[in-house]
């Protein structure tokens, strides 16, 4: 199993941004797919999880509205795609593959929930 993010790099506030998730060794349909932010300085975060098992995509409230988080199961490759970006959204962005087709019954983003991760991308959002 393999992730590997791609598209972080710096962007001014306000502006826009994708980022991709590029699988392989696994069925990206029938997991459930997270994708994390680690701060500098901060412990790691949920940003967005999308269940298989029902499509429901689950977002962190300060990242509703703003940030989509698109599959394309053909390609394995999954997208974030994230405008009006602000300073606080900077940080390493990684995703990271579920243990099953659900996102977490209790915490949708409990990292023992997911069980591989890619190597991460940067974002950093600074004028």
């Amino acid at each position: 199993v393999q992730l590997v993010e791609s598209g972080g790099e710096l962007v001014q506030p306000g502006g826009s941004l994708r980022l991709s998730c590029a699988t392989s060794g696994f069925t990206l349909a029938n997991f459930a797919i997270g994708w994390f932010r680690q701060a500098p300085g901060e412990a790691r975060e949920g940003v967005v999880c999308s269940s298989a098992s029902d499509g429901t995509t689950y977002y962190a409230d300060s990242e509703k509205g703003r940030f989509t988080l698109s599959r394309d199961n053909a390609k394995n490759t999954v997208y974030l795609q994230m405008s009006n970006l602000k300073p606080e959204d900077t940080g390493v962005y990684y995703c990271a593959t579920a243990i099953g087709s659900s996102c977490g019954d209790e915490d949708v983003f409990d990292e023992d929930e997911f069980d591989y991760w890619g190597q991460g991308t940067q974002v950093t959002v600074s004028s």
